[in-house]
């Protein structure tokens, strides 16, 4: 008998709480309780990042991470980096770029961008296709993905601070 576990923690800047059982996903509960679909299953090994989200400001692969270990962590999917009508810079880098053919990987490589461009502002060639090597793109828009995250970067150092 399994029986679900009430977490809280939260999600794209709100609080939320869920009933998840034991051997549930992130991904699963994303989509199932909260209907966030930009992660997305597809390998299921952890092997190809359309299942990336970011928790505690870190990638994880959301299929792989047990939904009961958000418990108390701040998670942030690709639907809750805009502000209002504004879209993130990873987010209109990628589309000023058409970083993306399908789209299906689209929302893993952004959030790994993000994070990559929280590290490190102003990443070489090398470096973001190093950090992105854990996605995968089956359509190949590598070039045009690895110019979204330059704009980005361009884009963030531009940016005042708040």
């Amino acid at each position: 008998m399994t029986t679900a576990r009430t977490i809280a923690f939260t999600l794209n800047g709100a609080s939320v709480g869920a009933d998840v059982k034991p051997h549930e996903n992130l991904v699963e509960l994303l989509q199932a309780q909260f209907g966030l679909t930009g992660a997305r299953e597809s390998c299921g090994q952890g092997m190809c990042g359309c299942c990336t989200v970011l928790v505690n400001g870190r990638a994880v692969s959301g299929c792989l991470y047990l939904a009961s270990f958000a418990d108390g962590a701040e998670v942030t999917t690709v639907e809750g980096l805009a502000s209002g009508d504004a879209l993130d810079p990873v987010q209109d880098a990628f589309i000023e770029t058409a970083a993306f053919q399908c789209g299906y990987c689209t929302p893993g490589f952004i959030l790994m961008a993000k994070q990559l461009l929280d590290e490190h502002p102003d990443p070489d060639d090398s470096m973001i296709r190093h950090y992105l090597s854990g996605n995968l793109c089956r359509c190949a828009s590598y070039p045009q993905i690895v110019e979204a995250v330059r704009s980005a970067a361009r884009r963030r150092l531009r940016r005042p601070s708040a």
